[in-house]
């Protein structure tokens, strides 16, 4: 199927919104598909449950990060991209990155995707077990562990405080390109467009992470199939071997687009380009390639850093993409 492509003008609107029904029917895409918000221990709901065919899954919030915009769009104008945060009615100074890892149930296997940060980038992150919790489980439950790269807010949370491991029956699933470029040597991180103390920080916290797993890590090629119902995707670019996910179950898909954008106002609805990509050349055809993918085909997006939960559809327009949030469902 080819994309379609709209006006940008006529849709932008509702877009940045999130509020066309029309537009975005139940994720899953069959009658099938239900989804229901989990209660949370306190505040507002950190899960969200919904359904791809026969496989459960649960959007489970591992809290937040975040950092001065121009870092998530390195080439954006700054009057421009100033502009652009104003309209959408986000900070000048900040922007806020959600940690939305994905819990499936599939073949008798509690499998987590993305184990998110901890407290690795900042003292709010580190909620996933409480919403874990929320749902009745704890990190016992969990079987596998499915990481798409290793930067500190996808594995932070596989240690302990005290140095241990955090999900003691887990067999941890890593890109192995990402294995022998963070963990196995001392990584140059001059690319990234944040204090040299931070990057130290930052490669430490990586190996910090995965220390405790050492001896229960399968190292995968992207576009290698974990179990059945999920696959990997080649997305490398924003890290050597970055992958994204596609989960199905009959004729339901989802399209896990890992750190292919940080935020959608700036990488989706604007094609600007994060900063933190190791080779900016290579992130962007990934992006341009699962973006198109999922905007020809209509398959539900997860994005890991989008509002919570998440879970939405990507439309081709005359200049980039539009990110249409899907309608919560009760």
């Amino acid at each position: 199927m080819t994309a379609f492509t709209l006006n940008r003008r006529a849709i932008m609107l509702s877009a940045v919104a999130g509020a066309s029904s029309a537009v975005v029917p139940a994720i899953g895409g069959s009658s099938r598909a239900s989804a229901q918000a989990a209660p949370s221990p306190r505040g507002n709901s950190g899960c969200y449950r919904f359904h791809v065919g026969d496989i459960r899954a649960t959007v489970l919030s591992d809290g937040v990060i975040g950092g001065p915009p121009r870092v998530y769009a390195s080439d954006a104008p700054e009057e421009e991209l100033q502009e652009v945060l104003r309209r959408t009615f986000l900070p000048a100074d900040h922007m806020t990155l959600n940690l939305n890892t994905l819990l499936i149930e599939t073949g008798g296997r509690r499998i987590l995707i993305e184990a998110g940060a901890g407290k690795t980038m900042g003292p709010n992150g580190g909620r996933l077990f409480e919403n874990l919790a929320a749902i009745g489980l704890g990190p016992a439950d969990i079987d596998l562990i499915v990481i798409s790269h290793t930067h500190p807010d996808h594995v932070g949370n596989l240690r302990t405080a005290d140095g241990g491991k955090a999900f003691p029956r887990a067999t941890v699933f890593v890109p192995k390109a990402d294995w022998d470029f963070f963990v196995r040597t001392d990584p140059d991180l001059s690319y990234m467009p944040v204090p040299q103390d931070f990057r130290v920080r930052f490669a430490a916290a990586i190996k910090s992470s995965l220390a405790p797993v050492m001896n229960d890590v399968e190292l995968y090629e992207a576009g290698a199939e974990i179990v059945p119902g999920l696959t990997t995707i080649v997305a490398s670019g924003h890290t050597p071997g970055m992958a994204a996910f596609l989960v199905h179950s009959g004729g339901d898909q989802l399209l896990l687009t890992a750190d292919l954008a940080y935020h959608p106002v700036v990488n989706v609805d604007r094609p600007w380009v994060p900063g933190p990509d190791r080779d900016k050349e290579a992130a962007l055809a990934s992006r341009r390639r699962i973006f198109d993918r999922v905007a020809a085909d209509r398959i539900p997006v997860l994005g890991f850093h989008f509002p919570f939960p998440g879970l939405g559809r990507l439309l081709k327009t005359d200049g980039a993409y539009v990110w249409v949030s899907a309608n919560w469902q009760f």
